[in-house]
């Protein structure tokens, strides 16, 4: 097995049992036993468990970026209905068998008061969706404000949908988004 092919099972182990288990609970022998890979491998490719831990969070971010983008491009470009493809993506989401909540949330609330690495990542990928709404609200012609709410809102129906082991929650959410959007249109004709 080379380098590539290692790095790609050591971090699809960790992705699964940090997701499934958390951060805190597993450790590297554990994440090194699920992947198949000598410790010392491991630690040659990763040289610390903060190192597997960003790792995994760039994982998560590509994959959500990824469907999120493909959910929404499906969606009439230029339209409220761009908007609500956002939460039509957390429902399919939140009805996957596997759905844990929001993994950076996850690593945030585990990790992010003593991990200043991990509360960086955690942060740029919420800042990241903050900007991917703003552009949708843009596009559809609302404003900034409108963003900040839906961005609220899919952020929340996240921690609902999880804690509460609720998919419902992004119908929900969907819901509220579209009184929020016949607001704002009703306000500035836009969307």
């Amino acid at each position: 097995m080379d380098d590539v092919e290692a790095r790609e099972r050591i971090a699809s182990a960790a992705e699964e049992l940090y997701y499934r288990k958390g951060f805190s609970a597993v450790g590297m022998d554990e994440v090194r036993s699920s992947a198949g890979v000598s410790l010392r491998r491991l630690y040659a490719l990763f040289p610390s468990k903060d190192a597997v831990i960003a790792e995994v969070l760039a994982r998560r971010h590509r994959e959500w970026e990824e469907g999120l983008s493909q959910r929404v491009a499906a969606a009439e470009p230029g339209t409220r209905d761009r908007l609500l493809a956002v939460f039509d993506y957390l429902d399919g989401w939140f009805r996957d068998p596997a759905f844990r909540g929001c993994a950076f949330i996850n690593a945030f609330g585990e990790l992010g008061g003593t991990h200043a690495h991990v509360a960086e990542i955690v942060q740029d990928h919420k800042a990241s969706f903050q900007r991917y709404m703003s552009q949708l609200v843009r596009d559809a012609g609302g404003t900034e404000p409108l963003a900040a709410q839906l961005s609220i809102l899919a952020e929340g129906a996240q921690s609902t949908a999880a804690i509460g082991d609720d998919p419902a929650a992004a119908r929900h959410a969907r819901d509220a988004a579209e009184v929020l959007i016949a607001h704002a249109t009703a306000n500035s004709g836009a969307a």
